[in-house]
């Protein structure tokens, strides 16, 4: 699982430029036909979200935006890698074409599969 981050003080305010929109899915459309991505998405912006809390267990909702969000999940790829270092491949170059005015990172994590 690849998930991206991003500060949101540190992206850009109207969101990915059409050219962006355009190299992604050109990326999206090669990593498809080497078999590597099963599923990806971005999220709606954080002012649409909604968290819930567990503490003492008590739950709490509370809607977006997050006053105290330094980092947030803008998206997800669900792959299926050979090796670490072909998903950290991967990852770079996603990261790669959002360019300069971008402030991100993908923390890749292995999905637990049942025994």
């Amino acid at each position: 699982m690849m998930l991206l981050k991003l500060d949101p003080a540190k992206a850009p305010h109207n969101g990915p430029s059409p050219e962006l929109m355009d190299e992604m899915g050109k990326l999206i459309e090669e990593m498809t036909r080497a078999g590597v991505l099963l599923d990806t998405a971005g999220l709606r912006p954080l002012d649409e979200g909604t968290r819930i809390q567990l503490s003492g267990g008590k739950l709490t909702v509370v809607d977006g935006p997050f006053a105290e969000a330094k980092e947030v999940i803008g998206g997800y790829a669900l792959i299926q890698a050979k090796s670490r270092e072909e998903a950290v491949e991967w990852a770079s170059r996603f990261l790669a074409i959002h360019g300069d005015e971008w402030e991100m990172e993908s923390e890749i994590r292995q999905v637990e599969e049942p025994a």
